[in-house]
């Protein structure tokens, strides 16, 4: 997944050793280790966990279901979500998934976050997870609840990201107990009417018999039907009887977001609590070396500094004071001898390695280099480090007292939070509380193993007599981040006398392979993907889609160039190497009808298309773009078509692609992270360029396909697209071919 830096490493030229941290879309293999605890443990470990939750989450006159459903005798229903409120709307997604097979009255439903401890580990998840790994999903679906349970409590398995909330943890778990607590409340219902469970229906929070015309409340019967063993593969609705999946509905989250009840960790305040500001080294894997506390203690209101390994802290009565306290520090650091790396390094090192032909890792099929001929069609392609860019810089408050550690904040890991607070503290698990807050953004940035605020805010609390609630400035956010991975690729194609890819080759390096993250779409005859692997000092971490931004723009903008060799229209060319009745045709036949390709354009306005699978779903794009006065790109309209198998919120859905599309733009425009001598060279918004609302598209007609496929993510897959079909677009309306973002900025790439 992430990569850790190396602080002793000087030679950039080669690839450093690495410390390996845990791989996304991988990190459930350690799970085989639970075999030595035998199946009366695992069995007893799964009970004791159902234990907890209830203990955690009832009181009198409540009654929890299967861990994530409560149901209060007065018919309030509680739904625990494992998932962070990070602004996507998956939770209101997942209470759909659980009302619709509970048959709940929907103004009785309310989702809150689940507890960061054990008993909430996400199996739904975990299932999904090792299903797409493993590619074997009847086989995963033969292992025992209880089995997988216990993997997901040792893994501390709570995570938000991968697109996975509705196609795991919904399909897998949410559903189920909805299905089977519904059952048990039938059941129940039978009995206490003296009438076959098969007279009985569901409707609104309640159990009725049509013919004696008599009804039963789900708070009467509660009591009783927790009691019961649940169904663990009850049967699910027809999709032909939803009522509350496939529609529209409002968003839970929004009524307290619009009053301005919702809390985030930067709201959050508890008495005697003091503000803290921190400086890192500005090269990463540097050590604070020296640093005369003097000029900030002269700052009023500033009570302490605190040295840590490599960053120095500021306490304070406030943010400013703690901020001014910081500012006038002159600390020394070391730059861990990485003073070597810088953009233009990483590229040099980058084409090195593939030049080389040596590659870490290979996929793909046929005898590519015969089949490419002697002189093959080529590109290469750059794309720059990409930061976050969230709307809430880091801000988590820690209190130590009687040996009792807590923590507030918005993470998109709550219990692998709390499991790292244990590990850095030294505390007992049970002595140790992580509080989940709202996320104000995110897009993979707050991931425990990807962060240091959860370590600094926890060791500045174990020193501290008081409440503290560590802020990162948003200066501290941009030059301390964890980043979609500087990366590079030199592509090569062949095209045969039938007008088709005889032969297609991607060399990429970069941190990771991005093999596991992203689908190659198009049918060929001989193709191979070599990743060559190489670390800079930075920190690489989950981006929005992860791999498929960069995969998805060198395969979409290739495919184009090959095109253009081949004297053929971008789509017809499309069409020629996709499967006939596959999803993918279907998807880019909808998009070109529907965005009027092959149809004349404005003056100066030019389309370009792109089409890309990621998290299981596809989606394709066509841009229309222009040239503004200054040179710069202008989006006129984006057509897209998502075929993502079923959609729970259409309204939600929308959202996620029209944001992830935006997001996938801006990268493109105007986004990069840059190295000199080690250093990030941005240091805020003014030179990282978020797109501005004038120039997103005012026009983005997004249609969906209701395909059947197995569902697929939402979140993410509206970014890959948008950077190749833009690029396509301008090539089309300049004849400038483009192989190096962000657009704004190339020269400085």
């Amino acid at each position: 997944m992430a990569d850790n830096p190396n602080p002793a490493m000087e030679d950039t030229t080669a690839a450093p050793a690495k410390k390996k941290g845990v791989k996304r879309r991988a990190f459930l293999i350690g799970g085989v280790a639970v075999v030595g605890a035998g199946l009366f443990g695992i069995k007893l470990a799964d009970s004791n966990a159902a234990k907890k939750a209830v203990e955690l989450t009832t009181s009198k006159g409540e009654y929890n279901f299967a861990t994530w459903l409560k149901i209060a005798e007065d018919d309030q229903i509680t739904i625990y979500s494992p998932h962070t409120d990070i602004g996507q709307g998956s939770n209101t997604g997942l209470a759909q998934m659980l009302a619709e097979e509970l048959d709940a009255a929907w103004d009785k439903v309310k989702l809150v976050s689940a507890p960061a401890e054990p008993a909430f580990a996400n199996t739904g998840l975990g299932r999904g997870f090792l299903a797409e790994m493993t590619g074997q999903p009847g086989i995963i679906e033969g292992i025992p609840q209880s089995f997988l349970s216990f993997i997901a409590r040792s893994m501390n398995l709570q995570i938000t990201g991968g697109s996975t909330a509705l196609r795991f943890t919904g399909q897998k778990t949410f559903q189920m107990v909805g299905a089977a607590t519904r059952a048990a409340l039938v059941e129940v219902a039978a009995k206490r009417l003296g009438v076959p469970a098969t007279e009985l229906a569901t409707a609104d929070s309640k159990v009725i018999h049509a013919k004696s015309g008599k009804s039963l409340r789900y708070g009467e019967l509660a009591a009783e039907a927790a009691t019961l063993s649940l169904d663990s593969n009850p049967k699910l609705k027809n999709p032909k009887d939803y009522k509350i999946m496939r529609q529209s509905m409002s968003r839970l989250d929004l009524p307290a977001k619009v009053d301005g009840s919702a809390q985030y960790g930067m709201d959050f305040k508890v008495p005697d609590m003091r503000v803290a500001t921190i400086m890192a080294a500005p090269v990463r894997g540097g050590k604070l070396t020296s640093v005369d506390p003097a000029p900030a203690m002269a700052v009023k209101g500033v009570e302490k500094v605190v040295k840590l390994d490599n960053a120095v802290a500021v306490i304070a009565k406030g943010y400013w004071p703690a901020l001014n306290g910081l500012r006038s520090l002159s600390p020394q650091f070391s730059d861990g001898g990485n003073a070597g790396f810088s953009t233009a390094s990483i590229f040099k090192a980058y084409d090195d390695l593939i030049a080389k032909g040596e590659p870490d890792g290979e996929a793909g099929e046929g005898e590519v280099q015969a089949a490419l001929g002697a002189n093959p069609i080529q590109a290469k392609y750059q794309v720059p480090f990409l930061h976050h860019a969230m709307m809430e810089p880091f801000a988590l408050t820690a209190h130590h007292k009687d040996g009792k550690l807590d923590i507030w904040g918005g993470m998109q890991d709550p219990l692998a939070t709390k499991m790292l607070a244990v590990e850095v503290s030294g505390l007992d698990a049970d002595n140790v509380t992580f509080h989940p807050m709202l996320i104000g953004g995110s897009f993979g940035r707050r991931l425990p193993m990807y962060m240091e605020i959860v370590e600094q805010v926890t060791q500045l609390a174990m020193q501290l007599p008081y409440p503290v609630k560590l802020i990162w400035s948003r200066e501290e956010e941009v030059q301390q981040g964890a980043y979609r991975p500087q990366s590079a690729a030199i592509l090569k194609g062949a095209i045969g006398k039938d007008g088709k890819i005889a032969a297609y080759l991607n060399d990429y390096a970069q941190t990771e392979s991005a093999e596991s993250e992203t689908t190659f779409i198009y049918d060929l005859p001989v193709v191979a993907r070599r990743h060559y692997e190489y670390a800079s000092n930075q920190q690489s971490g989950a981006w929005r889609s992860v791999n498929s931004t960069q995969q998805g723009f060198y395969n979409e903008s290739f495919m184009d160039e090959l095109a253009h060799a081949a004297k053929t229209d971008p789509v017809e060319f499309r069409r020629r190497h996709l499967k006939p009745g596959s999803r993918h045709l279907k998807v880019l036949d909808e998009v070109a009808k529907r965005s009027g390709w092959g149809t004349p354009t404005p003056e100066g306005v030019a389309r370009g298309v792109a089409i890309v699978e990621s998290f299981k779903t596809i989606v394709a794009h066509v841009i229309e773009a222009s040239i503004k006065e200054d040179g710069s790109p202008k989006v006129l309209k984006v057509t897209t078509v998502v075929d993502a198998g079923s959609i729970v919120n259409p309204d939600g859905a929308a959202a996620q692609i029209e944001g992830g599309t935006i997001m996938g733009l801006s990268s493109a425009i105007g986004e990069a992270i840059t190295l000199d001598k080690g250093a990030v060279q941005q240091s805020n918004l003014t030179d990282y360029p978020i797109l501005k609302l004038a120039d997103a598209p005012p026009v983005h007609d997004i249609h969906f396909i209701e395909s059947g496929a197995p569902m697929g993510g939402i979140g993410e897959p509206g970014v890959p697209p948008a950077a190749p079909a833009l690029a396509n677009a301008l090539f089309a309306l300049t004849g400038k071919r483009i192989r190096s973002l962000p657009l704004l900025t190339q020269a400085k790439v």
